[in-house]
């Protein structure tokens, strides 16, 4: 191996930059976000799992009729992944030096999706589906804005992505069904 590695900081600067603001955890000088700006993207994102969670658990226990039952085990398997969502970005928050906002206060403004209970099963199945591309497009927004700049919130926005659109996937056969 040659001395010279052009794409790699030498070791010796990266052993004096991991010493200092120690303070800071995960956030070291490499760390080129505004924290600040992905924190509130986060807590935004955050906000939008927690109102679909919300949603699709209502629709889970309101869902009747003849094609209930495979819409409602999706409402609940879809409700447990939002909820497993919000977990990873209230962590990732607080890895940035964040706090996750979990008040139910403003939730709603906060929130990228809208809570609409619908009165049918069609009607719940649809706003599922509005709520699911209204994520994946927010979503692919903030995955484009990190780039490279912050490439571990970036890979957890990617992988949330890719399960609200197996969502949205799931809705849209469900309602071709119904």
């Amino acid at each position: 191996m040659s001395d010279k590695q052009p794409f790699l900081t030498d070791i010796k600067t990266l052993r004096e930059r991991a010493r200092k603001h120690i303070e800071q955890g995960a956030v070291t000088e490499g760390y080129n976000a505004d924290r600040a700006q992905v924190v509130e993207l986060l807590n935004a994102a955050l906000a939008t799992e927690i109102v679909c969670t919300l949603r699709y658990k209502r629709h889970y226990y309101m869902a009747d009729g003849l094609n209930a039952s495979i819409a409602a085990e999706e409402f609940l398997e879809h409700a447990q992944q939002e909820q497993q969502h919000a977990d990873w970005l209230a962590e990732r928050i607080v890895q940035l030096g964040g706090a996750p906002n979990f008040s139910p206060e403003g939730l709603q403004s906060r929130s990228h999706a809208e809570y609409v209970e619908g009165e049918t099963l069609r009607d719940m199945v649809r706003e599922d589906l509005v709520a699911e591309r209204i994520a994946i497009d927010s979503y692919r927004e903030i995955a484009a804005y990190l780039g490279e700049k912050d490439p571990t919130t970036r890979r957890i926005m990617e992988e949330i992505l890719a399960q609200e659109e197996e969502h949205a996937d799931d809705m849209a056969a469900i309602l071709e069904a119904l």
